[in-house]
């Protein structure tokens, strides 16, 4: 499989293929834009279930086994320096001997699929964690994986493109990004979902009703009158124990407590006395001189009379 002009493109080895991926993200990083790229630590691509997964179901296309090496090789050494995920959409950047853009479309799961899986996972998912690290039984595992009816895309809902000059459909560099979603999957596993543009949340909102209508019919209990009476302390009449009369509570009356007046008079200190006592003597002295004035008067206006009367009238 060669290229579209003729020939190969030189090799580019992969000190200078990070080089020139440096170069294009501080370009990029200028405008604006962050990248997002795929970091493989080790010879596994993907060391979870979803991201393991996908891998294999990657590997079990054969329209896919020609290039799928040459990208193993490409996403190990990080050559996927940008990776970004929508819903059915995946772009990327990829170094080779040049800087190549790659763009894979995803096709929307079918609705009718989609009810299906949900309705064979029905209570046997307890809750979101559980579901985005992998952690179910083998029968929900093998419907979620199945070729054809599960989640994974067929390669014929999946549209390829690159910039290289490759005439393939599915080159290295589109396939090293193929793989990067494997290793994408292992940190965030509800981007399979985005891919496919199916709610993850059905899943665990299913597991949730199916549960409480499975209390409702089988864990509704009625509590015996035995019960009852053994819980409440009190003894229920075995003839009448359909008619259940609330029982009244009389409080106990309690008598009023009358508040006694204290008939205790302060007593006074010396100092209040000595006051006491000035003050009366003082009121006794101005009664004393008020009478004597009056008397005063008295006298002054009897003597004034007399000398009037002894007075010679004049001829």
């Amino acid at each position: 499989m060669g290229y579209r002009y003729g020939g190969f493109a030189p090799y580019v080895s992969v000190a200078k293929r990070r080089e020139q991926a440096a170069k294009k993200a501080a370009q990029l990083k200028k405008k604006g834009q962050i990248l997002n790229p795929v970091i493989v630590e080790g010879r596994a691509i993907a060391k979870t279930f979803w991201g393991k997964a996908w891998c294999d179901n990657l590997e079990s296309y054969s329209d896919y086994s020609n290039r799928l090496p040459r990208g193993r090789t490409y996403v190990r050494n990080g050559s996927v320096i940008d990776l970004q995920v929508k819903g059915g959409e995946i772009s990327a950047l990829v170094s080779g001997s040049s800087i190549y853009k790659v763009n894979v479309l995803i096709s929307i799961l079918p609705e009718i699929k989609w009810n299906r899986i949900v309705e064979e996972c029905s209570g046997k998912i307890d809750s979101l964690i559980e579901l985005l690290q992998g952690k179910f039984s083998k029968g929900v595992m093998e419907i979620m994986t199945r070729p054809e009816k599960g989640l994974f895309p067929h390669p014929k809902e999946i549209k390829l493109a690159c910039s290289c000059p490759d005439w393939a459909d599915m080159c290295k560099h589109v396939a090293a990004v193929l793989y990067g979603i494997g290793a994408r999957l292992d940190q965030y596993p509800e981007e399979l979902f985005l891919l496919r543009q199916a709610e993850h949340l059905d899943l665990i909102a299913k597991a949730g009703s199916t549960t409480l209508t499975a209390v409702k019919k089988d864990q509704a209990k009625i509590i015996p009158d035995a019960d009852l009476s053994s819980l409440f302390g009190i003894d229920i009449d075995e003839g009448h124990q359909k008619e259940h009369k609330p029982i009244k509570v009389v409080a106990e009356k309690k008598a009023p407590i009358k508040k006694s007046k204290s008939r205790c008079k302060t007593e006074k200190s010396p100092s209040t006395l000595a006051s006491v006592k000035k003050k009366s003597v003082t009121s006794a002295v101005k009664k004393k001189k008020i009478k004597a004035d009056g008397s005063r008067t008295v006298k002054s206006a009897k003597m004034a009379s007399a000398k009037k009367k002894s007075k010679p009238p004049t001829s």
